[in-house]
């Protein structure tokens, strides 16, 4: 009796573990995304919406300058690109910029676009607080859309001596055919948030 009902214990044990696993690589991504949205592991932006800094009132922040670059996985028959090339802003102030796409197709199409920045290790001191990121966007056949984003950079990023030599980063953007394209789901799977130009 006592072998049967260690028998039967140790294959609830089992079972339990293997069904504790299954949960486990399930929530892998999700974890491994909010682990990078915490540390800006990898150029993993924050993503927080934390309100910019006030300036120094003497009007004499320091300037960093942020470009902006855009990638289309190639089955997603838009054309997609920032606005503007770069915009050079003092740390810490809240900033407007703009992609924007057109579907160049026949049909209306989902895409859904990935982001990072570069070098990653500034990916903690720039703060997105709106964005189009994870998203899916519809456009109509030959449909042009503008796509907004907000963002500041910490002056906490100046103060670090492994970021303090930092003049330039880059935002890069990837969009791909909708969350449900493998392209996407292989890029999300395998390299968390922070995928921008995985795909060229």
């Amino acid at each position: 009796m006592s072998g049967r009902r260690g028998n039967t214990l140790l294959g609830l044990a089992l079972v339990c573990t293997i069904v504790g696993m299954v949960g486990l690589s399930f929530a892998a991504v999700p974890l491994y995304r909010a682990f990078c949205a915490a540390t800006g592991y990898a150029g993993t932006p924050d993503i927080s919406g934390r309100a910019a800094p006030k300036l120094a009132e003497n009007g004499r922040a320091q300037m960093i300058t942020v470009e902006f670059d855009a990638n289309t996985h190639p089955n997603l028959p838009w054309s997609f690109g920032p606005d503007q090339h770069a915009i050079t802003l003092p740390l810490g102030q809240d900033q407007v910029a703009y992609y924007h796409a057109t579907n160049t197709s026949g049909t209306a199409i989902k895409g859904v676009a990935l982001y990072n920045v570069t070098p990653d290790k500034v990916g903690k001191y720039f703060h997105k607080t709106a964005c189009f990121c994870f998203n899916e966007q519809t456009l109509k056949p030959g449909q042009a859309m503008e796509f907004p984003l907000s963002f500041w950079v910490d002056p906490a990023i100046a103060d670090d001596p492994n970021t303090a030599d930092v003049k330039t980063i880059t935002l890069s953007y990837t969009f791909f055919r909708a969350a449900d394209d493998p392209a996407f789901q292989a890029a999300l799977a395998t390299a968390g948030p922070h995928v921008g130009p995985l795909v060229r």
